[in-house]
Order: structure tokens, then C-alpha cells, then sequence
């Protein structure tokens, strides 16, 4: 299981400072295997939980599958307004749910890393899962947090992989 941890603010990042390159959701799919760590990652990850503490949900926008890559990844009809009314909707709805969860101070919560289960990941092929091309899927990550003096942590169903990179994809139920 790979764990990482914050290696600096968050605060001191924008959230456009962990998207990735501008033409990276239209360049095609590989099959470079995804590592929940690294700069690139762990400014994603931490863009996600400062999302979720001040209940931004679009500072958290730089951790989620990108548009461009859905459009080349799905077989679905008009991926772009499925990406945007249900998936990017859904990730909203969560981060705003996480933030109530954290209580009357979510300030107060301190992150303690994201653990993903990289063991278990695994490359889905065209056909499966609706889409046309190959990516990487992993269930069951953990955003872990101390609030109160007590570890806690929040389930992440599901990363999928662009380009090497691991994207969250689903927050919560998978819908």
C-alpha cells in the first residue's frame, strides 16, 4: 500500500497549480503504471483535502479524471455532458459532504496522508467498464485525517489512471 504525505502547504498552492500539462487530457492513453506519490501527485491530493476542509470543491478540481481524457476514454453518448452533469456533479456533492463531516471547526482536522492500494490496482481493458481504451483502476483509497485528538479517515472509491497519473474519479458511491 502506497501512503504519502504532505510535502508542504497546500495553502501556498493554487488550484491550477496540480493540473496537469495543459495538453495532457488530449494526448493518448498509456500504459505507464500510476505511483500515489510524487510532486505532481501529492499537490493533487493535497488541492483535494484543502477542498474539502474549506469546502471548495473547485480547488479539487486538478485531482479529478480530466475532461479531455473522459472523452478519449468512454463509450457513452456526449461523454463531455456525463463528465460534467453526473461525475463532476457527484465529486461537488461529496467534497461538500466531507466538509460537513469534519464538524464546526474542519479547520481544526489535520491531514495525515492518502493511502492508496496500489497492490490492487489493476488495468481494465477496452469493453469494460463503458469505456474504449485501457486504464488503471484502484478501489478503496483512504484519505486519512486527525480531528479531536482521533485518527479518521474518509473512503475514496475509486482512482483511474491518465497518462501515468492517478485521478479520483468516484469520492463516494459509484453512480
Amino acid at each position: 500500500m502506497a501512503t504519502s504525505t504532505p510535502l508542504g502547504s497546500a495553502d501556498a498552492a493554487g488550484p491550477m497549480a496540480a493540473a496537469p500539462a495543459s495538453d495532457s487530457a488530449s494526448m493518448p492513453q498509456t500504459h505507464d503504471v500510476p505511483r500515489a506519490d510524487g510532486p505532481a501527485f501529492d499537490s493533487r491530493r493535497d488541492a483535494l483535502w484543502q477542498a474539502i476542509v474549506t469546502d471548495d470543491a473547485e480547488r479539487a478540481m486538478p485531482f479529478f479524471f480530466p475532461q479531455g481524457a473522459y472523452q478519449q476514454v468512454k463509450d457513452v453518448t456526449n461523454p463531455a455532458a456525463d463528465w460534467r452533469h453526473r461525475l463532476v456533479s457527484a465529486y461537488q456533492r461529496d467534497i461538500h459532504a466531507l466538509h460537513a463531516r469534519l464538524g464546526a471547526a474542519p479547520g481544526d482536522a489535520k491531514f495525515l496522508g492518502l493511502d492508496v492500494p496500489e497492490a490492487r490496482a489493476r488495468w481494465v481493458e477496452p469493453g469494460e467498464e463503458w469505456n474504449k481504451i485501457g486504464y488503471y483502476r484502484v478501489f478503496g483509497s483512504k484519505l486519512r485525517y486527525s480531528l479531536g485528538g482521533e485518527d479518521r479517515s474518509f473512503d475514496v472509491k475509486s482512482l483511474i489512471s491518465w497518462r501515468g497519473e492517478w485521478f479520483v474519479v468516484h469520492l463516494s458511491a459509484i453512480g
